[in-house]
């Protein structure tokens, strides 16, 4: 496996990325959802939670797993070590979080369905975010979305910070930070093949009936799908499908799309010169590194794109009140 020491999370962070960071970061709102989420300290909970509701691996616990993972963290240079944690779910899930004490969570209903090099790219995918320091986002967006569901429009001036789009926001972030991950299990893996094999199986994979799904259908489906996407009322439905027309907003795109995305990648002069050596690296130990460089005509663009949801989302919602 490919071992790319130095690497910054730079050299691989999907544009997409960068800029829907940026125009989070600038949305009304967010300083202040910062400073009270720093105030609750909201990752100390859940990490007490998993070490003492889950198997934490380690040498002489899932110790094939714990192999894998100190090769992924080598392999993407991260420091220090995070945690791996095992959590009993029958779900096929994993996620990471955390930043004074980052950690991962694979879900053994996950275990039970991939095989160990799919298991290699989720835990790639997962230390990516690590890499790319994502992980405090994705907590903060949590915390504030579990906030603003309590609270409503009552007190504090939740209301103002839901009807500024800062919850659409994250979620704009979130979907576009999964593209940044998957190049970081493309680089770990080296082999495409397996990262959208991964990606079939984690979206409708079968232990029983595995054996007859095709990759080479679901890259169909995928080109389908972009087909599809031509036309302007799916773009209408898949853009209310992204933000709350089913009851709650995706934080992941749909997985047809991220293949689209990661192909791309993968037959690239960037993705070609990383594999060579020849790619950014971190000035000092560590996984915090430079901040993204979004131009300023692009976040203006995704700042008027997140306005855009957040009114039309709320005139789809005057007009299924009772009248």
């Amino acid at each position: 496996m490919p071992t790319y020491t130095g690497i910054s999370s730079e050299a691989f962070k999907h544009p997409l990325d960068q800029q829907a960071e940026q125009a989070l970061r600038n949305v009304p709102g967010f300083d202040l959802v910062a400073s009270k989420f720093v105030e609750f300290i909201y990752e100390r909970p859940q990490l007490v939670y998993l070490m003492g509701n889950s198997i934490q691996v380690g040498p002489r616990q899932y110790s094939t797993i714990y192999h894998i993972f100190r090769e992924c963290v080598r392999d993407l240079d991260i420091h220090p070590e995070p945690i791996l944690f095992i959590s009993q779910n029958p779900q096929v899930n994993s996620y990471a979080l955390g930043q004074e004490h980052p950690y991962l969570v694979l879900y053994t209903g996950l275990l039970d369905l991939l095989n160990e090099e799919e298991i290699r790219t989720v835990i790639a995918h997962e230390l990516g975010h690590i890499k790319c320091g994502h992980t405090v986002l994705i907590q903060m967006g949590m915390w504030v979305v579990n906030a603003a569901s309590i609270l409503g429009d009552l007190t504090f001036g939740w209301g103002n910070i839901i009807s500024s789009g800062l919850i659409y926001a994250f979620y704009e972030w979130r979907r576009q930070a999964e593209l940044s991950s998957d190049r970081a299990a493309l680089l770990v893996t080296d082999d495409l093949d397996t990262v959208m094999k991964t990606m079939m199986k984690v979206s409708g994979g079968s232990i029983k009936y595995c054996h007859e799904c095709s990759l080479n259908e679901f890259i169909r489906q995928s080109e389908n799908y972009q087909e599809l996407d031509q036309d302007n009322l799916n773009q209408i439905y898949k853009f209310l499908l992204y933000n709350g027309a089913n009851g709650s907003l995706l934080s992941h795109p749909f997985p047809v799309e991220r293949i689209r995305y990661l192909r791309e990648w993968a037959n690239s002069e960037e993705y070609r010169q990383i594999r060579q050596g020849n790619y950014l690296r971190v000035t000092a130990e560590g996984t915090v590194e430079a901040p993204s460089q979004a131009s300023g005509d692009e976040v203006e663009a995704l700042q008027r794109q997140i306005k855009e949801l957040q009114q039309e989302i709320n005139r789809i919602k005057s007009q299924s009140k009772p009248s």
